[in-house]
């Protein structure tokens, strides 16, 4: 696990950057924070903030990345009065905590922006039972907000914009739908019952921490689609916390809270919570649960109690969302695996047209963009077909077609970028044998995608000298040999369970 993380590709060292960034953003909004007076309370809802504004707003341009940053404390500000508002009626106060979570998971229908929102809303209205915020402390928390927000927006659209020299690739919106149909209504409805489930047991278990089970909750819904992806992010969610649980009894209790180690460890967990958070949610629910453990430690009740109590609440909340995802409106790992691998073949195709368009002679086709896209949807393919490719699966023969799906897809990828890069040579003419290929390769996608029955031609076994061709005929090959496993017959022989 420690191998993947730090050994993982990072083309354009764009995770490193952005977890640099994001520690320069944070600790700068903490310091404003500090010389304008504010509190301790008041820095650390800064804290969060200028995080929230750095981690979570993933719109495709910088434009729309700034529009997304500046309406956060638009979302955030109202549920945070009515948080503090609430303190004092529980009832009011935990219904309106429901309706933050199903509004915010609900308003991933909208895609980038909407996601943000939801999850800054719903964060403000947690920070808020962390730090028992009182309606006389509100206007200090607004300006920690407004000043946290403002200075972590200068450092990403003024001092450090990298993304203005790249290109910004689209992120992908889930399956569409109707009404039930919508993956993101059903995760709305699903999310508030697991969170109101969370929220009554995690009560029962304590009056004071309550919102670590909901919390738990909400943040094992995000970046999900299926039950088996739920069911999978639920564990690396429980094994984040005990690892960062027993790192905590080494590091942040002894530290007991001390100002000077304390915020160096904290920007140590910021770093690896935004490093680490595209390849491994084990390792990033690690960093979130030591920089938790060290916050509580600044506040001076950081004990082995309360680690312990933190322990409880996380696996209440896991089994909250577990439970939602397998009772209430289920939507099977079949059907979304299915959807993003159908979205990604139909990419593979767009990447080859324009990148034989490119050699061609168009100066507007541009597979750079499509390459990009392709990237995100087969992100999304990995994190879908997960809970195949997991080590405690037990239906071994789905696995190993899972893993060669991946592997196929992968090897199609890597041929579309040596494809891309041959385009991109001014030097590289085109062969009427392109055009020939190119068509083969949309006929092996609309048989893997829709049912057709069309097979790919016999193909020489010496691969072509020419590089673009070469590049070509490897991806038939690894067309044809997804249909395999894709169209694998017989009883259990679905890549996916229902």
């Amino acid at each position: 696990m420690l191998k993947r993380v730090f050994v993982a590709p990072d083309p354009g060292r764009t995770r490193l950057r952005f977890a640099a960034r994001a520690v320069l953003g944070i600790g700068l909004a903490v310091v404003v924070c500090g010389l304008t007076g504010q509190s301790l309370a008041g820095t650390v809802t800064g804290g969060l903030a200028a995080l929230l504004a750095l981690f979570t707003v993933t719109d495709a341009t910088v434009r729309g990345q700034a529009l997304t940053t500046a309406l956060l404390p638009c979302v955030g500000l109202p549920v945070l009065t009515a948080a503090a508002g609430l303190h004092a009626h529980p009832v009011a106060r935990d219904l309106t905590f429901l309706a933050v979570v199903g509004a915010g998971v609900y308003a991933r229908r909208w895609g980038p922006r909407g996601h943000s929102l939801g999850v800054f809303a719903f964060m403000t209205f947690f920070v808020a039972q962390f730090l028992h915020a009182r309606t006389d402390q509100l206007p200090a928390l607004y300006a920690a907000v407004a000043l946290s927000v403002l200075t972590a927006a200068t450092v990403r659209f003024g001092l450090w914009c990298y993304e203005r020299r790249l290109l910004a690739p689209p992120v992908p919106a889930p399956p569409a739908g109707r009404r039930l149909a919508r993956v993101t209504t059903r995760q709305a409805v699903q999310a508030t019952a697991g969170a109101g489930f969370a929220l009554v047991v995690g009560q029962l278990v304590s009056g004071q921490r309550w919102y670590w089970a909901v919390g738990a909750t909400w943040w094992i819904f995000v970046n999900t689609a299926s039950r088996g992806e739920t069911m999978v992010r639920g564990f690396r969610r429980v094994l984040g916390t005990v690892l960062g649980i027993a790192l905590g009894l080494l590091v942040a209790v002894p530290v007991h809270g001390a100002p000077v180690p304390t915020a160096v460890l904290v920007a140590v967990c910021v770093f690896l919570i935004f490093y680490t958070a595209a390849v491994s949610y084990t390792w990033m629910m690690l960093a979130v649960t030591l920089m938790a453990e060290l916050l509580y430690g600044l506040l001076g009740v950081l004990d082995p109690g309360l680690l312990a109590l933190r322990l409880a609440e996380t696996a209440v909340g896991a089994l909250g969302a577990v439970l939602a995802v397998l009772l209430v409106l289920p939507v099977t790992t079949h059907t979304t695996t299915d959807a993003w691998i159908r979205r990604a073949l139909r990419c593979v195709h767009a990447c080859t047209a324009e990148a034989t368009a490119r050699l061609a002679g168009s100066e507007r086709a541009d597979p750079a963009a499509r390459i990009a896209e392709l990237e995100q949807l087969l992100g999304r393919v990995r994190l879908s077909v997960a809970p195949l490719v997991h080590p405690l699966n037990p239906m071994l023969g789905r696995k190993r077609r899972a893993c060669r799906v991946l592997a196929l897809l992968d090897d199609c990828a890597h041929e579309i970028r040596g494809l891309a890069t041959v385009a991109a040579d001014p030097q590289a003419s085109h062969d009427i044998r392109l055009t020939a290929a190119c068509g083969r390769v949309e006929t092996a996608v609309e048989a893997l995608t829709d049912g057709g029955t069309a097979l790919l031609a016999a193909l020489p076994v010496r691969r072509p000298a020419e590089p673009a061709l070469a590049h070509l005929h490897a991806l038939e090959r690894a067309l044809a040999e997804l249909a395999g496993p894709l169209r694998a017959k017989g009883p259990g022989a679905r890549l996916v369970g229902a």
